[in-house]
This record gives structure tokens, C-alpha cells and sequence, in this order.
């Protein structure tokens, strides 16, 4: 995957709302490399933040699902609905596909992970109010910081033992995706 950004500090000043969700200042360093800073750093945490942001939108929701699979022991069926339809809106990003994710993250019953990705996709473009209303476009860091928080909730019902080693396989997941471009 091609990155639209050469360094860490383009990606604050593309997503101004990531100074809020990242504890350390961003550097003028590619950001793989500061995706790597970040995972050795104290908050690790923030490399979960940082790669919401990185991603482009869709492949940011593929990533969040990914993780919510791979963190979670066993999804419920509300939990596995959400994920599904948010997966769908990756296969097939069609409005659709997108405003049925909106809904369905709007009208959870939790706000867990799964919720949280439902909305990340329906927060990815067109119109947060349905027809025939004005269109109210999503503000552009929404899906980054629905994204965050999925993957960010995942992570917290993993083992305290196993998290480290959970956080640094999304990080990698992210990071591989990068490097094959």
C-alpha cells in the first residue's frame, strides 16, 4: 500500500485531533519509523493511534477488523454482526454498504470494539444525516479515532500477559501492509 504521507509530522498536521490522541510530538521521520519509535516507547498504545491515522480509510477498517478477530477469544453475535457489516463495507465500499454501517454502529446496543468499527465505516464519507436532509459530511478524523477505539478496546480485553504481544502484532499487520508497497 502506497502511504500519502513521507513523515510523521504530515500525518498531525493532515489530522490535527492526532495531537490529542497521541502522547509523544511527532518528528519529522518516515513513519514506519515512528511507528517503531512508538511500539518501544513507553505508551505503545500510541502506535495503535498513529496507525489508525496513517491508514487510509478502508484499509483502516480492514485493519480494525482484523484485530478485533485476532484479539477477541470469542465474538457474540451482536459483536459478529457489527464486525461482518463493517467488513462488507471494506469488501464492497459502496454508500450502501456504508450507511448500513453507520446505522448499525448508531443503533448497538454496546459501545465495544465491534460498535466502534461499525461506525469507523460509516464514518468513512457521505452524509451522517439520512435523505432528504442537508448532507452533514463526517468531520476526516472520525474514522481514525473510531478505528483507535476499536482496536484500543480489543486490546484491553486481551490478558494483561498476552497484550504486549497483541498490540505488537496489529503494529506489525500495519507495518508489513506499508512495506509490500
Amino acid at each position: 500500500m502506497r502511504l500519502r504521507f513521507t513523515t510523521a509530522q504530515q500525518v498531525f498536521e493532515a489530522f490535527p485531533k492526532a495531537y490529542e490522541d497521541i502522547e509523544h510530538k511527532p518528528s519529522d521521520s518516515h513513519p514506519l519509523a515512528f511507528i517503531r519509535q512508538l511500539h518501544d516507547s513507553q505508551t505503545p498504545e500510541d502506535a495503535i493511534g498513529f496507525c489508525a491515522y496513517l491508514l487510509p480509510r478502508r484499509e483502516a477498517v480492514g485493519w480494525a477488523c482484523q484485530c478485533i478477530r485476532n484479539m477477541t477469544e470469542k465474538l457474540d453475535a451482536d459483536a459478529l454482526r457489527l464486525v461482518e457489516i463493517a467488513e462488507g463495507w471494506f469488501n464492497s465500499p459502496q454508500e450502501e454498504s456504508r450507511k448500513v454501517a453507520l446505522d448499525a454502529g448508531m443503533s448497538a446496543v454496546s459501545s465495544g470494539p465491534a460498535a466502534w468499527v461499525a461506525l469507523a465505516a460509516g464514518w468513512s464519507g457521505g452524509s451522517l444525516v439520512p435523505e432528504p436532509n442537508q448532507p452533514v459530511p463526517p468531520a476526516p478524523h472520525l474514522t481514525a479515532q473510531a478505528v483507535r477505539a476499536a482496536v484500543l478496546t480489543s486490546l484491553a480485553t486481551v490478558p494483561v500477559k498476552q497484550r504486549r504481544e497483541r498490540l505488537s502484532a496489529a503494529v506489525q499487520a500495519v507495518v508489513r501492509q506499508v512495506e509490500l508497497e
